[in-house]
């Protein structure tokens, strides 16, 4: 029977069903030629099926820790496992959670998903039965595929929902037996581009992660951003990184980029600064891909290694203070490409690269994007103001049934939560997230400024600043700081580290309260949770 041209491809609408309504969703642009993709595309089948029609089969397309597959291994790999889901009962619209570190077999599983008209829910490796559990509440999946070794915490979270999630594991036999006798070839399911095939959670750095929804067409458009305009990808390139496949970062970077552009990724199973530089050296990667706090760990280890191979450092996930961007410059002669991207807009949308990076500013929208700050009213300000960071183009925020959309999009614009100010080149510069700013005495001072400073010493490894409860100030700055090894944590370092910030920056913004902690609150994407600081000042003060 034909099916209409404008009907979804999707049996199961659950996803559908809880999209926001038109009114609360944001304008989408699609200006560029590259973005006005066909009605019925699959992702999936761009990112593999296309590439082996068009010769690349015999090319390496990702390398991992037990070796590499080649463009038509990944896709037969991808279609054994569509073919698998869809004899266990999976139709399309489907949730199917995936677990795993990085490895060419989560490639897979991602792909055959998707190419069985599924919608990839992937999750962080290190996420614990009770996090797991609020993930599967919110996306009912049907199926699960998890690597082995991480099951016992997926099976402890789905237990509740007993034979309604179908868990098949990899590395120990389960899904390598059920997939021996499936066809290397499947149809890709003719999805509509603006089917949903992802389902990313946040990282939770400002509490319960929001789960967002992403169509076919917004994880080509953002290959068709990043890739094309900001990373100039070629099929000669190699990617790797430290950011997790369930990270829309990492996502990106590590599988839709690469595959987008025929070119190849190594997946780092265990991302430890090492192991980055290794498999940098080893496979002569050409763009490294991973956040501001690794990029100061790797700067000790450099001289060890040769990653002449290098053409482009990326960073994203979090602010990337001037003090870190010169470390790495001086240590490898790279500027580092900042990026600001957030997971309700699949990846990054205001960056620079090469002669045009500014060393402390972001950079200015991609092509295809439109951003400027607003003031508390929602009205566009003009450059050379302050205010809250506004964005529209080919991807926006749409969150699973969740009252949290009408914060986030606001007159059509995506509103992040981060405070910019946008300078009279057009340029943005990062000021703090909204929840970042402290006041003291009357004074607006913003955290980031602050470490930014603390950075600059070098007894500093990493440090956070959040406003802690004080009954004559209302708030005072406080900073959590892990020293370097050889540095002494104690109120000698302490008052060094407040005069470095007096010198600094204005004396009025330096930290009245220094701890030194073994090691900062982060998500599962290395992210640092100043709001778990922030709770625990506040509940000392009994302010809860």
């Amino acid at each position: 029977m034909s099916r209409d041209a404008s009907a979804t491809s999707h049996a199961d609408t659950f996803v559908r069903d809880r999209l926001p309504p038109a009114g609360q969703l944001p304008e989408f642009r699609f200006d560029l030629p590259e973005l006005r993709y066909p009605e019925r595309i699959n992702c999936a089948a761009v990112l593999v099926d296309d590439a082996v029609a068009e010769g690349h089969g015999p090319r390496a397309a990702v390398h991992g820790a037990d070796g590499a597959l080649s463009y038509a291994e990944l896709q037969a790999l991808a279609s054994r496992i569509a073919g698998m889901l869809t004899r266990l009962g999976l139709v399309p619209g489907n949730r199917v959670l995936l677990r795993g570190a990085n490895s060419p077999m989560l490639v897979a599983a991602w792909l055959g998903t998707i190419k069985a008209g599924g919608i990839a829910v992937t999750t962080m490796p290190m996420l614990r039965a009770k996090e797991l559990a609020a993930i599967i509440e919110a996306a009912e999946p049907q199926f699960a595929l998890c690597e082995d070794a991480l099951a016992a915490e997926l099976l402890a979270a789905a237990e509740p929902r007993g034979e309604r999630v179908k868990v098949v594991t990899w590395g120990g036999g389960d899904l390598e037996a059920r997939i021996a006798g499936e066809p290397d070839c499947f149809d890709p399911v003719p999805t509509l581009r603006d089917d949903p095939c992802l389902l990313a959670f946040t990282s939770g750095t400002t509490g319960r992660p929001k789960g967002t929804v992403h169509y076919h067409r917004d994880v080509l458009a953002m290959a068709d951003v990043v890739g094309r305009h900001l990373l100039q990808a070629q099929p000669d390139d190699v990617y790797v990184g430290s950011p997790p496949l369930g990270f829309t970062f990492g996502l990106g970077a590590l599988l839709v980029f690469p595959l987008r552009f025929r070119a190849a990724s190594v997946l780092v199973p265990a991302p430890r600064p090492d192991a980055l530089l290794e498999a940098v050296q080893r496979h002569r990667a050409t763009c490294l891909f991973t956040a501001p706090t690794m990029y100061r760990n790797l700067v000790p280890l450099v001289p060890r290694y040769d990653i002449g191979s290098l053409r482009r450092c990326v960073s994203a996930g979090e602010p990337l203070p001037r003090a870190t961007f010169e470390l790495w410059r001086d240590a490898t002669g790279i500027a580092l490409t900042d990026g600001i991207g957030a997971t309700e807009m699949i990846h990054i949308f205001i960056s620079a690269t090469g002669d045009e990076i500014r060393p402390g500013a972001t950079g200015k929208p991609l092509p295809g994007y439109t951003a400027c700050v607003l003031d508390d009213d929602g009205q566009p300000l003009p450059h050379g103001s302050t205010g809250r960071l506004a964005v529209k183009g080919p991807t926006g925020c749409r969150y699973l049934a969740d009252e949290r959309q009408r914060n986030y999009v606001v007159g059509g614009w995506n509103v992040t939560g981060d405070r910019y100010r946008v300078d009279e080149d057009g340029y943005f510069w990062f000021i703090a997230r909204d929840d970042d700013m402290i006041i003291s005495a009357g004074y607006n001072i913003a955290g980031p400024e602050v470490e930014a400073a603390l950075l600059g010493h070098p007894a500093v490894a990493e440090c956070a600043v959040v406003g802690a409860p004080d009954e004559a100030r209302g708030e005072v700055v406080k900073a959590f700081v892990v020293a370097r090894p050889g540095h002494e944590p104690g109120a000698e370092l302490a008052r060094a580290l407040q005069e470095h910030v007096k010198a600094t920056i204005a004396p009025y913004k330096y930290p009245r309260a220094v701890e030194f902690l073994a090691e900062l609150p982060k998500t599962q994407t290395g992210k640092v949770q100043r709001y778990v600081l922030r709770q625990r000042e506040r509940a000392a003060a009994g302010k809860t």
